[in-house]
């Protein structure tokens, strides 16, 4: 296992917009593999920490992608009672099952978003997993990005990292 990146400051605060944002500020590292870097088996590990506040009844969407190639999507997530400063994380696995163009790459996601609720110590959480081998292409330079969208603009929702590290695992 070796450190592929790792972010150095907080992420920017999504806050109060439905426009899809990065969950990823600047760091040491690299979050792109060049064209034809990968090979059958690479497997890597993405850990984010951060906090979030939501009103009552809002839903968050959580995006991988590379460019606008979409590799993992939780779809509208509902997070139910208000959310005030907990604290999430947001673990993310991917492996790649074969290389080349689109259509005949493939790689495999898994990612599971949680928070602790502070004003009573529960988990939330939401899992969500794809397999891309239709869109996908190791032949071109692809670059990580995760992204979260609300589905709302309510002034009280907000959200951003201050931990994110990306692992090589095999």
């Amino acid at each position: 296992m070796y450190g592929v990146f790792a972010q150095t400051g907080n992420s920017a605060v999504v806050s109060a917009t439905t426009v899809e944002s990065t969950l990823i500020d600047g760091g040491i590292g690299t979050l792109t593999v060049p064209a034809n870097g990968f090979s059958i088996g690479d497997t890597f590990n993405a850990e984010f920490g951060g906090v979030m506040n939501a009103a009552n009844s809002q839903t968050l969407r959580v995006r991988v992608k590379t460019g606008s190639i979409v590799l993992l999507d939780s779809g509208p997530q509902n997070l139910g009672s208000s959310v005030i400063n907990d604290i999430f994380t947001l673990s993310l696995n991917f492996t790649i099952r074969s290389i080349g163009t689109a259509g005949v790459a493939s790689i495999v996601s898994l990612g599971k978003f949680s928070y602790v609720k502070t004003n009573n110590g529960t988990v939330q959480a939401f899992a969500f997993n794809t397999v891309n081998n239709t869109t996908f292409d190791t032949t071109i330079s692809n670059t990580l990005n995760v992204t979260v969208e609300w589905g709302s603009n309510n002034v009280s929702n907000n959200i951003y990292s201050d931990i994110f590290v990306l692992n090589k695992i095999y």
